[in-house]
């Protein structure tokens, strides 16, 4: 996948150093579906992360990229959550271990997407903030607007990401992120 292939160029070293990736955010972002598609897996795999419309991840779980046997994706549980509350969620998913954060967001970026990326950032550890499901806010945009532009769309979501103070890399996946 593209996004894998630009993460390890710029985050790997020539060593074979482990590169622990953790992918974060609030239940139902995407996380799983993310970490499948990163590493080029379908859902229906054996190896995939497990995906559902309830909370399905329920403890810290490593995923090995298959190119790149170094790089291992943590599909983390979603934050604030009765299961998972913002106060306890970083102390208990273990986020000191980690190289590298994936914040994944499936809407707007919310109070939990902001303590996540200041806890991150205080760690001095990269991060990159990932807005997935845009197909949805094209189609809900297209269907309320006469003149409906993409263009001007995803720039405001950009803008609002970048307003929500996250000092990091804006990605912006559609639902269908194999597509």
């Amino acid at each position: 996948s593209h996004v894998v292939e630009i993460l390890v160029i710029s985050s790997i070293s020539r060593d074979n150093i482990p590169l622990n990736i953790a992918v974060t955010g609030e239940c139902g972002s995407g996380k799983s579906s993310f970490v499948n598609v990163v590493r080029g897996i379908e859902h229906e795999d054996e190896r995939a992360a497990p995906t559902g419309c309830v909370e399905t991840t329920m403890e810290v779980t490593p995923y090995l990229h298959p190119k790149y046997p170094n790089v291992i994706f943590w599909d983390l549980p979603g934050i604030g959550t009765t299961n998972f509350p913002a106060d306890k969620y970083l102390e208990h998913v273990g986020f000191e271990k980690f190289d590298f954060f994936i914040i994944i967001s499936a809407d707007r970026f919310r109070e939990n997407d902001v303590k996540l990326a200041r806890e991150i950032q205080k760690m001095e550890k990269r991060l990159c903030f990932v807005r997935s499901k845009i197909d949805y806010n094209i189609q809900d945009e297209k269907r309320r607007k006469k003149n409906f532009d993409a263009e001007k769309t995803l720039t405001r979501i950009r803008e609002d990401c970048i307003q929500g103070k996250c000092l990091c890399r804006i990605l912006l996946l559609y639902h269908k992120m194999g597509h």
